[in-house]
């Protein structure tokens, strides 16, 4: 295992299982400052030292409907490969989550996605939902936060509502190594303009295809 990774063994059962506690509970986790604190900064360090050509202007929809859309989100994303050390170790962390949640929760879990997400100043997300009832395979959102120090107007905050209230559910901070995992298809989310730069991974659990 790598040595990113390290949390004791103790911790990390703690973890998994008060994320699948709440997942079944009421569909979504938010566990402050959870990432073992060296993968985090691991992977701050790397996107930090990427090249910004690496980060591409994310867009909407997937395969033959994907577009930009400046209206609807502003921020730049580069998928992570496991190419370098601290993205291993992340895949490798994600990969023990997936195999406890599939035991645990039953999901069928079947592959995994990630991608770093830079926000500047000014930069947005509306309103939107990672999967839509019967028409996806995405089964579980998640998103961590690679930003120290966030402060209270720094903005940035992840929105997460619940499909049937039009009512925001929950403001999370950005802040250090925070972990969010929530059901893609029942909490569509949105992330409010961040006033300075804000680093993040987003991530899905799948399912086969069909």
């Amino acid at each position: 295992m790598s040595e990113f990774i390290e949390n004791a063994d103790g911790d990390k059962a703690r973890l998994f299982a008060a994320i699948a506690d709440d997942i079944a509970a009421q569909g979504y986790s938010v566990q402050p400052r959870a990432l073992p604190q060296s993968l985090c900064h691991a992977l701050l360090n790397h996107v930090q030292a990427m090249p910004p050509a690496a980060f591409k202007k994310a867009g909407i929809g997937r395969d033959g409907q994907h577009q930009q859309n400046a209206l609807v989100r502003k921020d730049e994303i580069c998928w992570i490969s496991g190419s370098s050390e601290a993205e291993q170790a992340w895949l490798d962390w994600a990969a023990t989550l997936q195999d406890y949640l599939n035991r645990q929760l039953f999901l069928g879990l079947f592959s995994f996605e990630s991608h770093f997400a830079h926000y500047g100043p000014g930069d947005f997300y509306k309103k939107h939902s990672d999967a839509f009832k019967g028409q996806a395979n995405r089964v579980l959102s998640v998103v961590v936060y690679l930003n120290q120090a966030w402060q209270a107007g720094d903005g940035g905050e992840l929105l997460l509502y619940h499909h049937e209230s039009a009512e925001t559910c929950l403001k999370i901070v950005p802040d250090f190594a925070t972990l969010v995992v929530f059901l893609s298809e029942d909490f569509p989310h949105e992330v409010v303009a961040a006033q300075r730069d804000r680093f993040s991974i987003a991530a899905w659990f799948r399912t086969r295809s069909n």
